[in-house]
């Protein structure tokens, strides 16, 4: 049985056995977004170290508008026998040798992620947690290698889909980069903190809730409260 017809089943499930469910289960199909942006040693996820990791789970108000709910952030130890490009540290200012860097392992970092993520996805009446990136699919494949070289069999993600803030931004906006896409939508956005995970995640949240409440405002979702 494939993913989507999986989650159908549990939809129908959902619906015969008159389960209410919440507004913000019912925006996404049941998916909770979860922003996620990693920085990396370079542009290969198989072979390349995942060096940060940082995520924002969504929630939703009582008028239906998302709001950014919890931060995550972690500094990653690179795998044993990953490749680290030297220009992929300069590009994100990494320095691995820094005295206050504290990073963790890969395996504590999605764990305690996951842990968080999971327990929003109950929280918000959700089936399970959608990956939103800028550029999502850069993101949910260093997320997804991450996963298999863990060998963790709890992933609260969807593991193949996922929303791409840039194509977005560049549809509400017409800006695909993401502090064009911000200055656009009247975030402000400070071009020295950029290509931090955690700053870049905590913009793109920002961003993907006003290009979703955006959208509600000019009524093109009419769900709400149904």
């Amino acid at each position: 049985m494939t993913e989507d017809l999986r989650d159908d089943v549990l939809e129908m499930g959902e619906a015969l056995s008159g389960k209410p469910r919440t507004p913000l289960a019912q925006r996404f199909r049941g998916y909770l977004p979860v922003v996620i942006d990693v920085e990396s040693g370079g542009f290969n996820s198989q072979t390349d170290a995942l060096l940060e990791i940082a995520a924002v789970t969504i929630n939703m108000d009582e008028q239906g508008l998302l709001y950014p709910d919890h931060n995550y952030f972690f500094r990653v130890d690179p795998f044993e026998g990953a490749n680290i490009e030297a220009a992929a540290l300069e590009f994100t200012g990494i320095r691995l040798d820094h005295p206050l860097r504290q990073a963790v392992s890969e395996e504590h970092a999605l764990g305690e992620i996951f842990r968080g993520v999971r327990k929003a996805v109950k929280a918000s009446g959700c089936k399970r947690a959608i990956l939103v990136g800028h550029n999502s699919s850069f993101d949910l494949g260093f997320v997804n290698a991450a996963i298999n070289r863990c060998n963790i069999k709890r992933n609260p993600f969807h593991p193949f889909s996922s929303f791409d803030t840039a194509t977005l931004a560049g549809l509400a906006y017409g800006q695909t980069v993401l502090a064009k896409a911000c200055m656009a939508a009247g975030i402000s956005f400070n071009a020295k903190e950029a290509h931090s995970a955690r700053y870049d995640t905590e913009k793109t949240a920002e961003l993907f809730c006003s290009i979703v409440n955006r959208w509600r405002e000019m009524g093109g979702w009419t769900d709400f409260g149904n």
